[in-house]
């Protein structure tokens, strides 16, 4: 009968939406933060489907000698033109595209690295569901960022068949939506020759993403596994300046400006599956305002409130003063994150379609 009820109460607790977590610090935190663990007769348990994160693992070394700026020009000279060209079209008419394009570079290369594994909807040697599956992705990355890269390698089959991979669309996709989304103001160049992985499983996605409900040492540890360090951690939160967040990963936190806490009530009590704006001051553009929304308690999730912490308050400080510097530190973030675990031909294929490896 308790074990009955039990089952019955954590059910309950699980379509609730994020509940603040109980007890000590050491409480663990399920899906790499994007789920609170609650409390249930004295046990700290995760809501049913989710896991308590390992401590990040080791990822392979961030550096590829065979990526290099104008991989394609011999093969495919126009490779980065048709992929720029399909990105401006969809940005230009929708910018919630441009910032689900840099989200996906970034869910991708933190889990099997820069290797289009998040595209997958099937994997090599599994039965398991794909990455696009887990917490920290399904019903969150933006189905048109998906179709930007589809479209993408579809013109780049027509124009050049076999030669470009799709984590290098994902890659490029990703910078010139920086470009378009910071009125040119971002603007850097991007080594190429990546490979697609093949195996994708939604469980490596649950551990490996870090979470909105992360404090800053859980998000140091997963930055560090993947040989990025606090500077890089600080840099790439600003891209937290455009996109939407659903209700259900907002912070509850008491210290939260107490405007937007109003205003973000009243725009949730539709339901947590509701989106708002990551930034609700310039919210369509690639700025440095962010660091500024969290000088002033005005940013969404417990990570980025995070980063007001001593150890990282002064580069936040930096950035909020001066955009330019923050505009050339994000630039070297994401080639530097772009060379996460990058697969090889010896472990990696050229697929012909972004969401299905080859036979």
């Amino acid at each position: 009968m308790a074990a009955t009820k039990l089952a019955a109460v954590v059910t309950l607790l699980s379509f609730l939406g994020p509940v603040a977590c109980q007890g000590s610090n050491s409480s663990p935190i399920c899906l790499g933060g994007w789920l609170r663990p609650v409390k249930v007769l004295n046990f700290l348990l995760c809501p049913p489907g989710s896991s308590r994160k390992p401590p990040p693992g080791p990822s392979p070394a961030p550096s590829a000698p065979s990526l290099s700026v104008g991989y394609y020009n011999y093969a495919c000279p126009n490779a980065e033109k048709i992929v720029r060209d399909v990105v401006e079209n969809a940005t230009c008419n929708d910018p919630g595209v441009g910032a689900g394009l840099i989200r996906l570079f970034f869910h991708d290369c933190f889990v099997q690295g820069c290797d289009a594994s998040v595209l997958l909807k099937n994997t090599s040697g599994s039965s398991d569901e794909t990455e696009m599956f887990g917490a920290p992705n399904v019903n969150s990355l933006r189905q048109s960022a998906f179709k930007v890269i589809d479209d993408a390698k579809a013109a780049l089959e027509e124009a050049c068949p076999n030669n470009v991979s799709c984590a290098d669309i994902v890659a490029f996709a990703a910078r010139d939506a920086s470009n378009i989304l910071s009125y040119g103001k971002i603007s850097f160049a991007i080594p190429a020759g990546r490979y697609d992985g093949r195996v994708s499983l939604a469980s490596e996605a649950n551990q490996n993403l870090p979470g909105p409900s992360e404090d800053l040492q859980q998000l140091k540890a997963s930055f560090a596994s993947k040989v990025l360090d606090t500077n890089d951690l600080v840099t790439l939160s600003g891209a937290h300046t455009i996109g939407l967040a659903r209700c259900m990963f907002i912070s509850n936190r008491p210290g939260m400006n107490a405007t937007l806490a109003i205003e973000l009530s009243q725009k949730c009590s539709s339901g947590d599956s509701t989106r708002v704006n990551q930034d609700y001051k310039t919210p369509d553009v690639l700025d440095s305002q962010y660091y500024q929304n969290v000088n002033d308690n005005d940013v969404l999730f417990d990570s980025d409130a995070a980063l007001s912490s001593a150890e990282t308050q002064p580069l936040v400080n930096t950035f909020a003063k001066n955009l330019k510097e923050w505009e050339k530190e994000f630039a070297d973030a994401m080639v530097k994150m772009g060379n996460i675990g990058v697969k090889t031909s010896a472990n990696g294929e050229i697929r012909k379609t972004c969401s299905i490896y080859n036979s």
